[in-house]
């Protein structure tokens, strides 16, 4: 993202609790403030249960960024060299 490039990318973490099941989602409560999100019930461990608390980290992958940033760059240079 333009504008991004000199600001930290730091690592988050943030509490959230199983609040239901719908069908193959999960609702989870994040934070104290008990933000309401859904989120696919395939991504969380097995065997929780509506109550259960859990822990999620959200990390920026450098190596995984830049990939996809290359791979995107190459795209349009192979576009650009076709409509010569």
């Amino acid at each position: 993202m333009k504008g991004m490039e000199n600001m930290a990318k730091e690592t988050v973490s943030v509490a959230a609790c199983l609040d239901r099941y719908e069908g193959k989602k999960a609702v989870l409560l994040l934070g104290d403030d008990e933000k309401s999100v859904v989120f696919p019930a395939k991504y969380l461990p097995k065997g929780l249960d509506e109550g259960d608390w859990l822990n999620i980290t959200i990390e920026y992958d450098a190596a995984a960024t830049e990939a996809a940033e290359d791979e995107a760059a190459s795209l349009l240079a192979e576009l650009r060299r076709d409509d010569d």
